[in-house]
């Protein structure tokens, strides 16, 4: 069986060391579609060395490399293949802003895996710390189709419920048609975001977005939109991948505004706002916490 729930959860934790630079962080910024437009001063703090702060989202890819999907694959006890495979969602919790630049040590490990039927669900947990102590702890999950029904614990819900009635705030964001190939750049190199023929194999009519570049552009609209551009306010974001995003399309991104949090909820506005997050939450401090 590729899959081998004991020895993946029995397997030591795989530890990194990794670095970034405010180059990285610029190109992660673009990647996830700052810098329009190029002069605005709300853009040049994502695109300017001189004036950069790090929108929380850059751990999902900081220190270049695989992401958490494509890690998961490699961890003992996970041999399976890369078409049967879809992020199912990913949560991240910053213990401080993060720095522009710095060395830093990732520890991953599977911590969870459920039988969902159809497929099974592994959790892969990565913590970062640099000398100065915790940066985030972030959880991907990835759904392999195909490898479930063994007869495990199915593991939690998908979710909280979603919102009911008007949101507060509403946004709209534009998918470049290249904006794939820009944001496979920090690191995601997944031909399911570029190659038609394996986005075919695996599914889909074309090549999809990355679901993290969904996530870090959903994160930046709720930021701009709600936090003035303060990115240090953001303590978690935690969002699942209800289905897919194809470049070229508009994001239309609703908010509802509660105690210390955001709930958010994310569509395709030219397939009739099909769903693309969902059940997604934005933790918040207190504004000069």
């Amino acid at each position: 069986m590729p899959l081998d729930t004991a020895r993946a959860l029995a397997a030591a934790p795989r530890t990194t060391e990794i670095s970034w630079t405010p180059e990285d962080v610029q190109l992660y910024h673009l990647g996830i579609g700052a810098g329009v437009p190029a002069t605005d001063p709300r853009e040049l703090r994502y695109t300017l060395e001189s004036r950069l702060h790090v929108l929380p989202s850059f751990a999902t890819v900081a220190g270049g490399g695989p992401p958490g999907v494509i890690a998961a694959l490699s961890m003992p006890g996970v041999d399976v293949d890369l078409a049967h495979v879809l992020h199912g969602g990913q949560s991240l919790r910053v213990h401080r802003p993060l720095p522009v630049r710095a060395t830093a040590t990732r520890t991953d490990r599977i911590t969870a895996v459920h039988d969902k039927g159809k497929a099974a669900l592994l959790v892969l947990r990565s913590d970062a710390a640099d000398a100065d102590g915790p940066l985030w702890t972030a959880e991907a999950q990835v759904y392999v189709r195909g490898e479930g029904g063994w007869g495990g614990d199915r593991g939690p819900s998908a979710g909280a419920p979603e919102e009911r009635g008007a949101p507060d705030l509403t946004a709209e964001r534009p998918v470049r048609e290249d904006q794939a190939l820009l944001y496979r750049l920090t690191g995601d190199l997944n031909p399911l975001h570029a190659d038609p023929e394996f986005a075919r194999r695996a599914g889909f009519d074309r090549p999809v977005l990355h679901g993290l570049c969904t996530y870090g552009m959903t994160l930046k609209a709720v930021v701009d939109s709600l936090l003035d551009g303060d990115v240090t306010r953001v303590r978690s974001w935690t969002a699942r991948f209800a289905g897919v995003t194809y470049p070229g399309e508009t994001l239309r991104i609703r908010m509802w505004r509660g105690d210390g949090t955001v709930r958010v909820a994310v569509g395709a506005v030219e397939r009739g706002e099909a769903p693309v997050l969902a059940g997604a939450t934005v933790e918040l401090s207190e504004k000069g916490a």
